[in-house]
């Protein structure tokens, strides 16, 4: 990583100023009057991060109100980790490295982090949080068979190789490799975070390594348990933000349990950051989540049941709300969508079936089946033709946006595709004019869906018509989200729908990751990623050129001493993605649509809507927002 980073970081610290004086607010008075919770000047860092909002062109909010906002799943209560978004390191309004929950970090050469805490920060319940919390997990959970089989994550690899990690004192914590490591930072500024931290005094208890055998023995009858590795992994899923006992660091904390049809959640009383007024951070008091089908989404938000709610909206949506907003008492804002492709058919070339497996890893079929799709078509009956069709590549505002990448097969050509076909001798045809495998199958290609959004039925039923008249059957199948995952992951699903890359601002200093075949996510390779993830103990190898040379790159990326040195590795990725189609994306850059009450505040008219960078609403700082009338919430 480049000197300077350390130098920006450094510069967004000394520029947040130290107030003189705190106000306790409204919420918590009642328990610091009756002594059960300190005083704000106790529970606040004795640094804590000062946020400018005027300098950011947004105004000083005012505490209160109850925020209601919708999910379509009982475990999408995460997503409160996504909005809240707080960060050791994390992307501010410009999409820059900023220190968050870490006072400082300083990067020497790329390979040496030392992260500094900031003095008297507490978790959650009160406890400090120090270097012990980070030893914990490095030692004890990541570094512990039992409870990580594969070992630490591969963002902390380098060549292989795992990092020295020191703890010299309670607020300081050091990373340093033999080699450069760029994907530290950005992995610790993702959407869904990576906690290099735990809290140690809360999860001791449940570690064999800290109880003797008859105590551990006892708690795990306590909590109907057989193992102590399962309960402390139960117990220990930050993410999932699901445990309201686990202490945590973000703005809001869970006060509801599993299963519930809302999950609740209260501003925390030791969060870090305070306005340049003293007030401490979140504005809002509290948020509900509500979990609804996906069907009634947008009717809920037309009647004005929601505050703040873009997810589970799509375009199609946008009409009714936009008639809704007098009477639901809301605004609807149009945001940029960060995703590659709205829309994204994969071609399971690691598929259960040898026969079908050897077609779809031909590059003519792939390209066939995209030239063989009438985008401008699904763009007007979606999108009033408002998104951009094309295949799937980065977007415009990537340095490695290429026109003829978006181009790259995705004009609409059913002769072109069909020569193809032809070419690669799949010319017999059964009765009903569907053409056949070598092996004398029909070519169905059964293509399984998440089921939660319309607007991928109707532009599979646009695709359905666009196949047939090339001889392919498209046969849709709908499944729940975990179920579809695990089909695809396992091989058994042959072809699946979904966005396509969630980061589609690629940047030099961006990991390629997701791109290269190093993750099971990306529905075109899950065993190759699951092969590179496991360390070769599940999965299979890449075994085909172009992606052996995605996994050259991947590595070489690591090792790139310069950041023109990434943006040429960056660039050929790109381009072997639009030559190869790997994804065979539909549209891009549609609207997305974002409901928000008159009453709340501070919420972006123009912003991106992207998972990465950006982890949603958490990039424009949800706990910034406030209601210009709290009390009447």
């Amino acid at each position: 990583m480049p000197r300077h980073f350390a130098l920006i970081l450094a510069t967004a610290l000394f520029a947040s100023p130290v107030l003189a004086e705190y106000k306790e607010g409204a919420f918590w008075k009642t328990d610091v009057d009756a002594g059960s919770l300190p005083p704000i000047t106790e529970r606040l860092p004795e640094v804590p991060l000062v946020v400018d909002l005027e300098a950011k062109g947004r105004v000083l909010g005012k505490e209160g109100g109850t925020l209601s906002t919708m999910v379509t799943r009982t475990k999408d209560v995460r997503q409160m980790v996504v909005y809240g978004y707080a960060r050791l390191v994390g992307y501010d309004h410009s999409y820059r490295l900023v220190p968050d929950i870490l006072q400082d970090i300083e990067v020497e050469d790329g390979r040496k982090f030392t992260l500094r805490l900031r003095p008297g920060h507490k978790w959650s319940d009160g406890h400090p949080f120090t270097s012990e919390d980070f030893r914990y997990w490095w030692e004890n959970v990541a570094n512990n068979p039992e409870l990580s089989p594969s070992g630490p994550s591969e963002f902390l690899r380098v060549d292989g190789q795992l990092p020295e990690v020191t703890f010299p004192d309670a607020r300081t914590i050091i990373y340093e490799w033999q080699g450069q490591n760029p994907q530290f930072m950005q992995a610790m500024a993702e959407a869904t975070p990576v906690f290099i931290y735990r809290p140690a005094h809360y999860l001791k208890p449940f570690h064999a390594d800290f109880n003797d055998p008859d105590t551990l023995r006892q708690r795990l009858r306590e909590k109907r348990v057989r193992s102590w590795a399962a309960l402390h992994n139960k117990l220990d899923n930050m993410s999932r933000f699901d445990n309201p006992d686990l202490p945590t660091l973000q703005p809001w904390m869970v006060i509801s349990g599993e299963a519930q049809t809302r999950a609740q959640f209260v501003r925390n009383p030791y969060y870090h950051r305070v306005d340049t007024n003293g007030v401490q951070l979140p504005y809002i008091d509290v948020v509900e989540m509500d979990v609804v089908a996906p069907g009634l989404m947008a009717a809920k938000a037309n009647a004005g049941e929601t505050e703040l709610q873009a997810r589970g909206l799509d375009f199609k949506d946008a009409a009714i709300l936009r008639r809704g907003e007098a009477e639901g008492g809301y605004r609807m804002h149009l945001w940029d969508n960060g995703v590659a492709s709205q829309i994204a058919i994969y071609l399971n070339l690691n598929y259960n079936d040898e026969g079908w497996r050897n077609t779809m890893r031909d590059v003519r079929f792939r390209r066939a089946l995209s030239l063989a799709i009438d985008r401008k078509t699904i763009n007007k009956a979606l999108y009033f033709g408002l998104a951009k069709e094309g295949a799937m590549t980065v977007l415009p505002l990537s340095p490695f946006f290429k026109e003829k990448n978006r181009k790259a097969w995705s004009a609409y050509d059913p002769v072109a595709a069909g020569a193809l076909l032809d070419e690669m001798g799949l010319t017999k045809r059964d009765r009903e004019g569907t053409r056949m495998l070598p092996d004398g199958r029909p070519l169905w290609i059964v293509i399984e869906t998440a089921g939660e959004r319309q607007e991928v039925e109707n532009a599979l039923q646009i695709i359905t018509d666009n196949w047939r008249d090339i001889g392919v059957k498209l046969i849709m199948r709908p499944l729940e989200r975990d179920i579809l995952r695990n089909r695809v992951y396992a091989g058994n699903a042959m072809a699946a729908v979904w966005f396509g890359w969630d980061h589609g601002l690629v940047q030099p200093h961006t990991p390629p990751v997701f791109a290269v075949p190093m993750q099971q996510e990306f529905f075109a390779w899950p065993k190759w990623g699951q092969y590179y993830q496991t360390h070769g103990t599940a999965g299979e190898p890449p075994d085909m050129p172009a992606a052996v040379r995605l996994m050259e790159l991947g590595e070489a990326w690591k090792k790139a001493p310069t950041s023109t040195d990434r943006s040429r590795i960056w660039q050929e990725i790109v381009d072997i993605h639009a030559d190869q189609v790997y994804a065979i994306g539909i549209l891009a850059e549609a609207p997305q649509p974002v409901v928000v009450s008159h009453r709340l505040k501070n919420v972006p008219e123009k912003a991106i809507w992207a998972w990465s960078p950006g982890a949603h609403f958490g990039v424009h700082r949800m706990d910034e927002f406030f209601f210009s009338e709290p009390e009447g919430n």
